[in-house]
């Protein structure tokens, strides 16, 4: 047993207790952890016993509305769709009905979403991540948020400063940013950063500097992605290779050892072994036009919420798009499969009466000029878990769905 790894959260855990307020540590025990041992518990007991289906948990992109135009981004550039707060409201009153109170809130910038904050107030039995670009994070919202207690800001840093305007599209992105995640350390919040990577960005981002950068600034996580192309400028050709995905696996699993902040990949089990959230029915994802999609980058949809979402149940349990989805998708792959075969994915989408959810009405037609790019299936060349602590938790809290599809 390599002691230092246990050494290491220690010292996390430490730091963040002395900079988080007893009250926001206690909502994040109450809130999250507990429910959601018992939330992925069902979750999964459901799934083997054939139960009406009900992902472990949604998540849910807002708004289309952002205030940057970032390269590689799903969203629709100027697009306006919202959910409206009935349907915010209801997505979440139905999700607790099956046990899961755990969202992430996505965008757009969700911050520009009016009454988010009232909704996460509402509904103070529950958890949130609030995926967020940073730069509307001022001391003031910071404050609110921690008077809330439980939301967890994920903050995406995208590069140092000449990479994240080149990826934002707009000036000064980077210290605006920084602004933001030092809002969170002075309200004391537990906060995330996170890094979509390619290959312009992987030599600043996936190192030990940066993790040590994040750890001075107050993060208690970083979250690493893997750059997806799509979009309507999707930019391939800086999709990661095939040799620096398995470099990037390499670093989190050697660097999860001992690192100064808890490392989070949503990418592999504890073996190694490629997933799909997607897939395995873990997740999936609602987006600004009320549609329920499989996952984020993929906008097409059959099933849409009426007007207080009070037919979310009904629709997953009914959903025959969902469900083909998740059968098909996880016999073709364990990884990605618009990365992978994007063909193979327009051909499936093929086979549905569907609508694109989207703003800009071009999503098909930027599938089919989508070409492969390496996976995060690296097949038998996997590298399982070493770190003792994250393996458990990937096996029995997080990612615990047994065989994984």
């Amino acid at each position: 047993m390599n002691i230092k790894q246990y050494t290491s959260l220690v010292k996390v855990g430490w730091r963040v207790f002395r900079q988080t307020p007893v009250r926001l540590l206690w909502k994040f025990v109450w809130n999250f952890c507990w429910p959601n041992l018992w939330n992925m518990h069902d979750f999964k007991k459901r799934q083997k016993k054939g139960r009406p289906f009900f992902p472990a948990f949604n998540m849910i992109s807002v708004t289309e509305t952002c205030n940057l135009a970032c390269s590689g981004c799903w969203v629709s550039r100027g697009g306006r769709k919202s959910l409206t707060l009935e349907q915010l409201d209801g997505i979440i009153v139905e999700s607790k009905r099956h046990g899961s109170k755990f969202f992430g809130i996505l965008g757009g910038e969700p911050l520009m979403y009016a009454g988010l904050m009232d909704v996460f107030e509402k509904h103070s039995d529950c958890y949130f991540q609030l995926f967020t670009n940073g730069t509307l994070l001022n001391d003031e919202t910071a404050m609110r948020l921690r008077k809330a207690g439980n939301v967890t800001p994920l903050i995406s840093l995208e590069g140092l400063e000449e990479e994240s305007d080149r990826r934002r599209q707009k000036d000064d992105v980077y210290s605006r940013t920084l602004r933001g995640v030092r809002a969170c350390r002075r309200a004391g919040l537990i906060f995330g950063v996170a890094a979509s990577i390619c290959q312009s960005n992987y030599d600043e981002l996936v190192n030990r500097e940066h993790i040590e950068r994040v750890a001075r600034e107050g993060a208690a996580y970083l979250w690493y992605y893997i750059y997806r192309p799509v979009g309507a400028h999707p930019n391939p050709e800086v999709a990661l290779t095939k040799e620096q995905i398995r470099g990037l696996r390499l670093f989190l699993v050697e660097e999860r050892m001992n690192a100064p902040v808890v490392l989070i990949d949503v990418y592999w089990d504890d073996k190694g072994r490629a997933m799909c959230p997607g897939a395995t029915g873990m997740s999936h994802h609602v987006s600004p036009s009320g549609a329920l999609e499989f996952c984020p980058v993929i906008q097409m949809a059959t099933d849409f919420l009426n007007a207080d979402a009070s037919n979310m149940t009904q629709l997953y349990e009914q959903s025959a798009f969902l469900a083909g989805m998740r059968q098909k998708v996880a016999a073709a792959t364990r990884g990605c499969i618009l990365m992978e075969n994007p063909q193979l994915m327009t051909d499936l989408l093929a086979t549905y009466d569907l609508q694109e959810t989207t703003s800009r009405a071009t999503a098909m037609e930027e599938y089919a000029r989508m070409r492969p790019v390496p996976g995060h299936d690296m097949k038998d060349e996997a590298i399982p878990e070493r770190s003792t602590p994250y393996k458990w938790l990937k096996r029995n809290y997080f990612f615990g769905f047994g065989a994984y599809g």
